[in-house]
């Protein structure tokens, strides 16, 4: 029999194919990661396309290992961690996600309010105020079967960003040395920069969010974990294997050319820094004309909307199972109050960003930063629990897996500590 992927299904079932790993591709592009996609292009040109190529394979590794944790032992990362590692080491862990998601939140938010203030008008705070409240109320009374299929459909919001391709004159002989040549200046900026774009691509929320939604959809199906039905598991891995490959492609592509299209515009006209959102929106005026701002609000809106659902629920899975409280985007309000608690807290907490003098972009840049550098003791730690025979059983990450992990932990550590040192 032939394999059925998902681009060989009618559309309307397209949506029930686009799974765990396909929606967290999505959410790794949130408004952080087009902001700082952006800066990348407008300040170094093609220069840093090849971040996005390397860290495809890495992003692949990463998400299949922490989505192969969740499904082979049934519990989410926090809680394989926890059965590895002494309680405040994790505790620790799961308090600088909290923190990095908390900051991301409130970055990702204000922009949202910006791209509504710069269709409309009005007042970017009420705008702001009104997606953290409606994507609470979502997240808390809609029953997640329900609140995914709006999130698969979310995803398609990326590809606006490739059309540039088809509209710009460009030099594909320098796409080609940017993306396959690795070059930068030998400086604190550049670092922090390659360092953004690193966190942004390969953030540790990713990493829970899969693990936890592997679980949530074995819970949804009644099934079993791969521990006690390792006859299920050559489906399984492999599902989770193309299924993840498409996601992080889908991410990379779209980040791709989202350095491609200010890099074209915005570096091509002197424009080397963003620091506002109509400045970024110019990135796209070859695409929409007079537009462009309205093409750019939407992106951004329709990631955030995708993006900050994911950063929450992230947040309450992990404390969640570190701390033993029924957890799950499936249950009930009743059924698991300080679980909705920490997304109502990581969700309103981050509102204080948008009151805050820093500038949407920057915030965003900023997470990103604080992403990169927390990535690397969370990928140190998901990589032993991979390796734990004793939690995968035979199970364990593969070679190839093990391989990409390190490199990409060891790559990250390199990068925030050359930050640290030339800054």
């Amino acid at each position: 029999m032939r394999p059925s992927f998902p681009f060989a299904v009618p559309l309307q079932n397209l949506s029930r194919r686009l799974g765990p790993g396909v929606i967290t591709g999505a959410a790794d592009d949130d408004p952080s990661g087009i902001a700082t996609y952006s800066q990348a292009g407008a300040q170094q040109g093609v220069g840093l396309l090849w971040t996005v190529v390397l860290t495809w394979p890495m992003m692949v590794a990463v998400q299949s290992v922490s989505a192969r944790i969740g499904r082979v032992t049934g519990h989410g990362l926090a809680a394989n961690m926890l059965a590895v590692f002494p309680r405040p080491v994790v505790t620790g862990l799961v308090a600088l996600l909290f923190l990095a998601n908390t900051i991301n939140i409130g970055a990702d938010l204000s922009a949202m309010g910006a791209a509504v203030n710069l269709m409309a008008g009005g007042s970017r705070h009420l705008y702001t105020l009104a997606f953290a409240l409606g994507m609470l109320a979502a997240v808390v009374f809609i029953p997640y079967h329900q609140y995914v299929a709006v999130l698969r459909w979310l995803t398609f919001s990326l590809f606006a960003y490739v059309g540039v391709v088809f509209t710009v004159k460009i030099d594909w002989h320098a796409v080609a040395v940017g993306a396959l040549l690795p070059r930068f200046d030998l400086s604190g900026e550049s670092y922090m920069l390659i360092v953004a774009v690193f966190g942004t691509t390969i953030s540790p929320y990713l990493f829970f969010w899969q693990s936890s939604q592997e679980v949530e959809d074995e819970q949804a199906a009644k099934a079993e974990p791969l521990i006690d039905r390792p006859d299920k598991a050559d489906g399984e891995l492999s599902r989770i294997g193309w299924e993840t490959m498409a996601g992080m492609a889908v991410s990379n592509i779209v980040a791709f050319f989202i350095i491609l299209t200010t890099a074209m515009t915005l570096h091509a006209n002197g424009q080397t820094d963003i620091q506002s959102s109509e400045q970024a929106a110019a990135a796209l005026r070859p695409i929409a004309g007079d537009a462009a701002f309205l093409l750019f609000s939407l992106g951004i809106i329709g990631t955030g909307l995708l993006a900050v659902p994911v950063l929450a629920g992230s947040t309450a899975y992990a404390m969640g199972e570190v701390r033993g409280w029924p957890i799950g985007l499936e249950r009930k309000l009743g059924e698991a109050r300080a679980f909705y608690t920490v997304i109502a807290i990581s969700i309103l907490v981050g509102i204080a960003v948008e009151a805050s003098p820093l500038d949407p972009i920057e915030a965003l840049v900023w997470s990103a930063v604080v992403n990169g550098v927390i990535t690397v003791p969370i990928l140190v730690a998901m990589m032993i629990v991979a390796s734990s025979a004793k939690r995968m059983g035979k199970f364990t990450a593969t070679r190839l897996q093990r391989i990409f992990g390190w490199i990409t932990t060891a790559m990250m550590a390199a990068a925030a500590l050359a930050m640290f040192v030339t800054m």
